[in-house]
Order: structure tokens, then C-alpha cells, then sequence
């Protein structure tokens, strides 16, 4: 800890519900203030004034997720990472999003002083850290890295090669939509979906 100075790292994922492609892991680092040798709850935290409107990444339109992106790598250490879809199948989700953790912290250039992670995430137990149920809404570190990883998982989905591009992923984004069923009963099963998600799916082999 750098004297007068915390550093914290939220996190947040996107993408555990959806039919196909990654989860998407995102973190923010920011230092803060703090007269405490160690920062025991969010409450002790007082956030960059940067950050000050930010909020939950799906709250934000596409355009302000972009505009937000921009300034908080401009102005923080952000990282994501990515889990695909395969990763998922053979793990489950649930260890597929505590990889992606480990792997995010691990990316980071500091060491945090407390980690503060959305819903029911948590963080490797060596590190100090917080889990805050809604915390996408209620803190805003958090909030930031649900934008870092909304913005990045979005991206991916909208730019996949050209012989994905009849399952319309751009518009729904691999989540289970009407349009993304009709697309699968129409050509099948690719391989960027979840196969283990689509158990109960009436389906057929694709090549795709």
C-alpha cells in the first residue's frame, strides 16, 4: 500500500445465461484514499469522482458503454478475460466464472488492498475482498467493471467470422431470444454454443 493510498479492484461477469459463446470476466483498479491500514467494507471507500455517474453496464445504452469504456481505460488499469463456450461445457459455468477470476487478478499490475465483487462472485481466498449482492448497482468500481466486461463480450459477439453470421449473434448476442431459437431450430447447433445448455433443446447437428 502506497501511503494514504488504497487500491481496489472490482469485478464483474457478463455473460453466464446465455445460449452461446464466452463468459466474460471484467475488473477495474482504482485507488482511493484511505487513512485505514485496511479497508474492511465498501462503506470506508470514497470512489474517484470520475466515477461519480457511472452505472450498471445494463442500465447503459450501447453508445454510453462505449463513451464509458473509453474513460476508464483511459484513466484506470482495466482487464478482462475471456471463457469460451467449450470451457463452459466441460467445467460448468460456475467454475468457468471462478477461472476467469483468478485468471483476471492475476492480470493486474498490483496488488489490491480489497477486491469487491458483484452477486455471488468471489475471489481466490488469499485476498481481502467483499461480495455485494447488486453491487453492479450499488458500487461504483463495480458498475465500471461491468462495463469493461459488457463492452468486451459484445464485441466479440458482434464481430465473429462471416460463417456465423445466419444465427444473427450481433442482434441477440448468444442469449436465448426467440430469434436465436428460431435461428437454432432453423440450422442447428454451432460450435460456439453451449451444448450443456441446450440439453431440453430440440435440436440437430450443424457443421457450422
Amino acid at each position: 500500500m502506497i501511503r494514504g493510498k488504497q487500491f481496489i479492484i472490482g469485478i464483474d461477469e457478463v455473460g453466464r445465461g446465455p445460449l452461446a459463446g464466452p463468459v466474460v470476466v471484467g475488473g477495474v483498479a482504482v485507488s482511493v484514499n484511505s487513512k485505514s491500514k485496511k479497508i474492511k467494507n465498501p462503506q470506508q471507500i470514497k470512489n474517484p469522482k470520475i466515477l461519480k455517474d457511472i452505472r450498471d453496464s445494463k442500465k447503459l445504452s450501447a453508445g454510453k458503454r462505449e463513451e464509458w469504456n473509453r474513460i476508464l481505460r483511459k484513466n484506470f488499469e482495466c482487464h478482462y478475460v475471456s471463457v469460451n463456450n467449450k470451457t463452459i461445457d466441460r467445467i460448468g459455468i460456475q467454475k468457468a466464472v471462478a477461472f476467469g477470476v483468478r485468471k483476471l487478478l492475476n492480470e493486474f499490475s498490483i496488488k489490491p488492498d480489497m477486491v469487491l465483487l458483484d452477486g455471488s462472485l468471489k475471489a481466490p481466498k488469499h485476498y481481502n475482498q467483499k461480495t455485494i449482492v447488486g453491487g453492479d448497482e450499488k458500487i461504483p468500481v463495480i458498475s465500471a467493471a461491468s462495463v469493461i466486461a459488457k463492452v468486451a463480450r459484445d464485441r466479440k459477439m458482434m464481430n465473429l467470422p462471416k460463417k456465423f453470421s445466419k444465427y444473427a449473434f450481433e442482434k441477440h448476442k448468444g442469449y436465448g431470444t426467440g430469434l436465436h431459437y428460431e435461428m437454432l431450430k432453423k440450422y442447428g447447433v454451432s460450435k460456439l454454443h453451449r451444448k450443456t445448455f441446450l440439453k431440453n433443446l430440440q435440436k440437430r447437428s450443424s457443421s457450422v
